[in-house]
């Protein structure tokens, strides 16, 4: 998944003039006909970190993430779907909504079965990830995923998917909303930065 950029940063190579500016508009303006290099963000810390790198094509910066509650699914170790709920540092959290005896080895939660897919397993991470947040007063929840995200947390799913997926969007898409009443907010984090990722899918 790309994250859109709402960042850009540009350095001069004549004058060695750098900025961060929060428009490609602005940042064209600003490099147009002159020897420069440019670069854009999803984050303002992420484009400052670049400039202080040396504005390198090369270098790759990780962005900063935000405090909040993160969520992710994967089927890497054959067993079936597992979901992983942190905070930012990786620190597992579904200790704090299931009890021990539903979390793994790993700290994750094993939903067995064949029939159980991977956006399944994403959107019952969100529903943990929610639960979590409200019951500790934590205002953002992050996810990879664009589905869960973007229509099945709100309520656009498909008739023809199973009727366990439909109900539990439906738990979801109630718990997101007093969430999001309570001032809440979820977004979307790239798989590749996401501190819950398992590394497969």
């Amino acid at each position: 998944m790309k994250i859109k950029n709402a960042y850009y940063a540009y350095l001069l190579l004549a004058t060695r003039e750098k900025a961060v500016v929060n428009s490609w508009d602005i940042c064209e303006r600003a490099v147009k006909g002159k020897m420069a290099r440019f670069r854009g963000f999803p984050t303002r810390s992420s484009a400052e970190a670049w400039l202080a790198s040396g504005a390198q094509y090369e270098v790759k910066v990780k962005p900063t993430l935000e405090a909040g509650i993160y969520f992710d699914a994967g089927t890497g170790r054959g067993d079936g779907v597992e979901v992983s709920v942190t905070d930012v540092s990786g620190a597992d959290l579904l200790s704090k909504v299931l009890p021990k005896e539903k979390i793994n080895k790993h700290g994750k939660h094993l939903v067995g079965g064949r029939t159980v897919t991977n956006n399944y397993g994403e959107l019952l991470g969100c529903f943990y990830a929610l639960q979590i947040a409200l019951k500790d007063g934590v205002k953002k929840v992050f996810g990879d995923s664009k589905l869960v995200i973007d229509y099945w947390s709100q309520g656009f799913i498909k008739k023809e998917l199973p009727p366990a997926t439909r109900k539990l969007a439906m738990e979801v898409m109630m718990l997101r909303k007093e969430f999001e009443a309570k001032g809440g907010e979820i977004d979307r984090v790239s798989g590749d930065h996401n501190p819950a990722d398992l590394g497969f899918h």
